[in-house]
């Protein structure tokens, strides 16, 4: 096992990043860049590895196990006014920052609702219930480590099968 840190970065005016285990994502062109990329406006960068987390909005020790080749995944998550997700897990850990509306997270016997630009963090294995804003769409950002396998692959596992058959109000 190797521990390293999974980071969140907000950049309002834009940023740079080189080669290496990052994620850029440009808010505006709801655009997420690998590696070497540049973000002219508000960006998000999300990192892996030995760094110096000053300034960072979140920071979370992750421990990997070496024999497994890692990947690092981008997507966003829409819901509806309403929408919610229901119990649920993930094959690895991940920081989500909300891009709008309100959401209310449930995982670890606690709840917190968020608001544009806060952030939290998701370890996979713990079931997570999420309930976007009643009034207005939410959208959210995150990135998972997932082990090579998972690549192009669904993660969520829902912890009640029956949920599974429920409609799905998050895209």
């Amino acid at each position: 096992m190797s521990e390293l840190r999974l980071s969140l970065f907000e950049h309002p005016d834009g940023y740079e990043t080189a080669a290496g285990s990052s994620v850029l994502y440009d808010v505006l062109a709801n655009e997420a860049h690998v590696g070497a990329a540049r973000v002219e406006g508000r960006a998000l960068r999300f990192e892996l590895g030995e760094h110096d987390v000053n300034g960072a909005k979140l920071s979370v020790p992750v421990a990997l196990e070496r024999s497994t080749d890692w990947l690092l995944r981008c997507d966003r998550v829409d819901f509806p006014p309403g929408g919610v997700a229901y119990r649920h897990v993930h094959p690895g850990p991940g920081i989500r920052c909300l891009l709008f509306g309100e959401i209310r997270i449930e995982a670890e016997g606690h709840s917190q609702v968020y608001k544009p630009f806060e952030a939290w963090f998701e370890s996979g294995p713990e079931p997570v219930f999420a309930a976007g804003s009643p009034q207005v769409a939410t959208a959210f950002v995150r990135v998972l480590l997932l082990p090579r396998q998972w690549e192009g692959k669904r993660t969520i596992r829902y912890v009640d099968p029956a949920d599974e058959e429920k409609p799905k109000t998050q895209r």
